[in-house]
């Protein structure tokens, strides 16, 4: 606390009630240091712990089946054609073997978009996952 002596006209002087913020900054400071202090320390790096050796090697080569979609949106099955209800058969087969086949499936720059659509969709709704779109060089211009 503080008096400010100053000019008054009653012969009491007035009291200047202003908060000493000193301990408060004193405080604040400590609780800062402290703070810092507990912050655990940040690294820069990522710990990882590597497998040692060398992997298993995967004897055991997929299948691949090539499906092609020609310029009349005719479907064929490694060369041969088929229609919807045979490629759904043989897509079930394939999808229930023990290692999953690879699909190559390399539609024709001409062929209908339904045809290509409904394959893929086939594809994966049966459960066969390994699968890729060959011949996609012809799209560009």
């Amino acid at each position: 606390m503080s008096m400010n002596v100053g000019s008054s006209t009653s012969d009491e002087p007035e009291v200047l009630m202003d908060i000493n913020t000193t301990p408060l900054i004193d405080v604040m400071l400590v609780l800062l240091v402290m703070l810092i202090i507990t912050i655990p320390i940040q690294l820069h790096s990522v710990n990882l712990e590597m497998p040692v050796g060398a992997p298993p090697t995967n004897n055991i080569k997929p299948e691949k089946v090539q499906i092609d979609i020609d310029e009349r949106s005719i479907v064929y099955w490694q060369g041969l054609p088929v229609n919807a209800q045979e490629l759904e058969v043989k897509m079930k087969e394939m999808a229930l073997v023990q290692v999953q086949p690879e699909i190559h499936l390399r539609p024709n720059k001409a062929a209908s978009y339904a045809v290509f659509a409904n394959v893929l969709s086939s594809t994966k709704r049966l459960g066969l996952n390994k699968i890729a779109v060959i011949g996609s060089e012809q799209f560009v211009k």
